[in-house]
């Protein structure tokens, strides 16, 4: 069935509005013929691949400004299959006495703790949790412990009451959020989206990426918006949230602002690189490079604007436990070379170790026994810890010229060209490639060996709230956002993510920051529901910015 349309013809502030509801027929992509409002094509699908193929489909499309545009989704509705019901943390089959409990493990375990279950008065089940295959990981993920049917979270308190007691740990999770194999093609809903498009033929402002007024405080992506004067924005990159990680709000992966490298790469996760001359984005995967070079030798640079030590999501050289990227982990480093911009913050951190003062000229000014100083304007300083203190102090003394160079390397290995108007955020994993699903879970750290999948039954396997970019074959730039943890919107697991990224016409896409931090501004207000039930804190937003700012 063709959608129908409607359109006002009132023009207010330079806003279109066009709005087409339909119960739309279960068909792939549709090409620019196939679909317009008020004279230009929406080329976002006929409908989302995500639940069952006859759900009904509203659209809503609002033009921002010429050649940008928001396209809020609903899909599906109520689910009568659905219900509340009580997950068990499963003990580890592990000799360690303090090994954590898991949502997943064995079949032998998982019936063991379901039948102390029984015996305790409580009917639980087993379930077989098979997840769909991505490109490097997914399949056989394990077996859960579940009991009761509610209809509403709270009714299920009892339940967990009587687990408790009997020794074991329990929540009450909604069976909507599961992404398993056998129901995602069935479960009817509901789901809310909301896609930003930047057409780059037509809009004449910017998008960009902005971390607020330093990296280590964290803002709101409204509040990013509105200091801006942003039309529109998302939140973007992964961040550190526990000040025990390293510096709340730092970026926890590479991170270009207006031309400047503030944060490394996590090894060669993919990243949206964004050309604010052009206003095309491309998807690349990345790695640092760093050095400082002084009259007597050179020594590698490990990082830039973040704690020395603190590797949030790892993926440096010689980070422990892992040299790859490993999602929501901190690594560590005792010997490292970290520099730090004036952008970082009022005053670099403290700790033991070296701290050299560089100018404007790349002249060392100062040499302090101890980390912790305001970076001078215009300048750098670099902090040394464990072995490479000794290092720094022979390569800088005061008054040596010291080059500090902070780099990133494409794929070829050849250096990423970078201008004022180049801004780049970190995410991961990859979810399509030449415009085809190719969600590399496991290249880019969402697999946590030795933890039962429980890592990845969380992160990847269920439905969450999500935040993902990419490119169409148009080289229009897209941002969506997808609400979950609510039973009025289920939110996506990762291979959905990826599915509904192929059936809005991407051909390249990869995943932002989610959860809590999923955000949509337009108009100078939120557009979706934000999971935490208010607005979450951020470390970087991108913006889609008017005109008037962009040439300022």
């Amino acid at each position: 069935m063709k959608a129908s349309l409607k359109r006002r013809s009132a023009l207010t502030g330079g806003l279109v509005l066009a709005v087409f509801s339909a119960l739309l027929s279960p068909v792939g992509p549709t090409h620019a013929d196939d679909v317009r409002t008020s004279g230009k094509s929406t080329d976002q699908g006929a409908h989302l691949n995500i639940g069952a193929a006859d759900l009904p489909e509203t659209r809503t499309m609002t033009t921002l400004a010429p050649g940008v545009t928001l396209t809020k989704i609903r899909r599906g509705g109520a689910d009568s299959s659905l219900f509340w019901t009580a997950e068990v943390a499963i003990p580890s089959d592990s000799p360690d006495p303090d090994a954590p409990a898991s949502a997943l493990s064995s079949q032998a375990t998982a019936q063991r703790t379901a039948d102390k279950l029984k015996a305790a008065g409580v009917d639980a089940r087993v379930e077989h949790v098979q997840s769909p295959q991505l490109a490097d990981a997914g399949g056989d993920l394990g077996y859960r412990v579940r009991a009761g049917h509610f209809a509403a979270q709270a009714d299920g308190a009892s339940v967990v009451a009587k687990i408790k007691a009997a020794g074991f740990a329990s929540s009450v999770i909604y069976t909507g959020w599961d992404g398993d194999s056998e129901t995602s093609t069935t479960t009817r809903g509901p789901w809310n989206l909301d896609v930003i498009t930047i057409d780059p033929g037509t809009y004449q402002g910017q998008l960009a990426a902005s971390f607020g007024p330093d990296l280590e405080k964290r803002e709101t992506t409204s509040q990013l918006a509105s200091d801006a004067h942003a039309l529109a924005a998302v939140n973007a990159g992964f961040f550190v949230f526990d000040p025990k990680a390293g510096a709340e709000g730092d970026p926890a992966g590479v991170g270009v602002y207006g031309g400047k490298i503030l944060s490394e790469a996590v090894a060669d996760r993919p990243a949206l690189v964004i050309d604010g001359k052009k206003n095309a984005s491309n998807i690349q995967r990345l790695t640092w490079s760093g050095k400082i070079s002084a009259p007597s030798g050179e020594a590698t640079l490990d990082g830039i604007d973040r704690v020395p030590g603190l590797i949030r999501n790892c993926g440096g050289a010689n980070d422990l436990p892992t040299s790859g990227p490993l999602q929501d982990v901190t690594c560590t480093n005792s010997n490292e070379l970290v520099t730090f911009t004036p952008e970082f913050g009022p005053s670099t951190p403290t700790g033991p170790g070296l701290e050299v003062m560089v100018d404007s000229h790349d002249t060392v000014t100062s040499v302090a026994e101890t980390r912790g100083a305001a970076v001078p304007a215009g300048g750098h300083t670099i902090q040394a810890t464990g072995t490479n203190v000794a290092r720094l102090r022979a390569l800088a003394p005061v008054g040596a010229k010291l080059k500090i160079d902070a780099g990133l390397l494409g794929q070829d290995g050849k250096p990423l060209h970078i201008n004022k108007a180049t801004s780049v955020v970190n995410g991961g994993p990859l979810l399509v490639k030449d415009g085809s699903v190719d969600v590399t879970a496991g290249h880019d750290g969402m697999v946590h060996p030795n933890d039962g999948n429980s890592f990845y039954y969380g992160w990847v396997h269920k439905r969450n709230p999500r935040t993902f970019a990419g490119t169409d074959a148009q080289g229009r730039t897209m941002l969506v956002t997808a609400d979950g943890r609510s039973t009025s919107s289920l939110g996506l697991s990762l291979k959905e993510e990826a599915d509904v990224a192929v059936s809005l016409g991407m051909v390249q896409a990869m995943n932002l920051d989610g959860g809590g931090s999923t955000t949509a501004v337009a108009d100078g207000k939120v557009q979706n529901s934000p999971s935490g039930g208010s607005e979450r804190a951020v470390g970087d937003a991108l913006l889609v910015l008017p005109a008037r700012k962009a040439d300022q």
